[in-house]
């Protein structure tokens, strides 16, 4: 829903095996179809539990768990699952395991801090991204989206595939 239009994520607590996250600061497949071994992998780690944070000014990046497969490029389209919740509060507002289904988004057609936090990730990884607002929806967030203007944004992404 406000992923399609916004795209970004979540922050905290992925299970285990948190031991080599890395913070850079930047200016199921259902239905009887085939599960890959990233979803799988993905799915055995479950939904991550996203949290509220500080507002931030400038895009921080943290890998929770390290990818092995393709990396992403700018302007590539991903396949993710993902959960975004405000900064302030750690509300959530978006979230593809709401319906078990990764999505599918082109990184040149999300926020600012979609398409430049997910460049360098690789297939498997979880990644946080905690979003300023000039980088996000600013003080325009979509209608019904759930976002304050002016919100910092707080993703967390699982990378399924780079298509």
């Amino acid at each position: 829903m406000a992923l399609g239009a916004v795209c970004g994520f979540a922050v905290v607590g992925c299970g285990s095996d948190d031991a080599a996250k890395v913070t850079t600061t930047v200016p199921t497949g259902g239905g009887g179809t085939e599960v890959s071994p990233v979803l799988a992998e993905i799915e055995s780690r479950g939904k991550p539990t996203v949290e509220a944070t500080d507002e931030v000014q400038e895009l921080v990046v943290t890998d929770d768990v390290e990818g092995t497969g393709a990396e992403v490029k700018p302007g590539d389209t991903v396949t993710a699952h993902y959960v975004g919740v405000q900064a302030s509060d750690g509300v959530e507002f978006d979230s593809s395991w709401s319906d078990g289904e990764p999505r599918q988004l082109p990184l040149d057609r999300v926020i600012e801090g979609w398409g430049t936090g997910l460049v360098g990730m690789k297939e498997g990884g979880r990644r946080t991204l905690v979003i300023p607002a000039a980088q996000a929806y600013g003080d325009r967030p979509p209608p019904g989206a759930g976002i304050a203007p002016g919100a910092t944004l707080v993703f967390t992404v699982d990378l399924v595939s780079v298509d």
